[in-house]
């Protein structure tokens, strides 16, 4: 429960941050982007401190070297936390931190159905839920990159390039 309020109260301080003036949060995806940014620090953080015992019990058993999984994904979460901060990074962050999430579901149906003591809901539903809302915003902001990006206007060639200056 605590990474969907990190991701709320994220996402909902930035966007009044851009209704307050601050311009490079007007867009609705930076808002969006600065919530996930936030979600995947905590978790991230929490791969290496304070859970990370708890983390690892979540790894099912068919998986090899369920630490190194752990430090694996914590860092993997932590630079696509950094990386959705930049406009250039982004649509990859968030496209790398979607195909991590379809990745990381099976830990989950794991403690949902084998429960490891975390403090949290272990109920499958849930669970599943909560992952949905991740996976939708990671992919809302991968999909307005591409889609901003098609909709830009192809750049006209140098005219000494195309071959109209001769």
């Amino acid at each position: 429960m605590a990474p969907l309020i990190f991701l709320t109260i994220g996402t909902l301080a930035a966007l009044v941050a851009g209704r307050a003036g601050v311009r490079w949060l007007r867009p609705w995806p930076v808002p969006l982007r600065v919530g996930l940014a936030l979600m995947f620090t905590v978790t991230g953080i929490a791969h290496f401190v304070g859970m990370r015992q708890d983390l690892i019990d979540m790894v099912p058993p068919a998986l090899p070297a369920p630490g190194l999984l752990v430090t694996v994904t914590g860092v993997l979460e932590l630079a696509g936390a950094a990386a959705l901060l930049r406009e250039r990074t982004a649509p990859w962050a968030a496209g790398g931190l979607s195909l991590m999430l379809v990745g990381m579901f099976p830990a989950n149906v794991h403690l949902a159905l084998n429960g490891t003591g975390l403090p949290w809901d272990d109920r499958l539903l849930p669970r599943t839920l909560m992952q949905v809302v991740f996976l939708a915003a990671t992919l809302a902001v991968a999909l307005h990159h591409m889609r901003r990006k098609d909709d830009t206007p192809p750049r006209e060639p140098a005219k000494a390039l195309s071959g109209e200056a001769f």
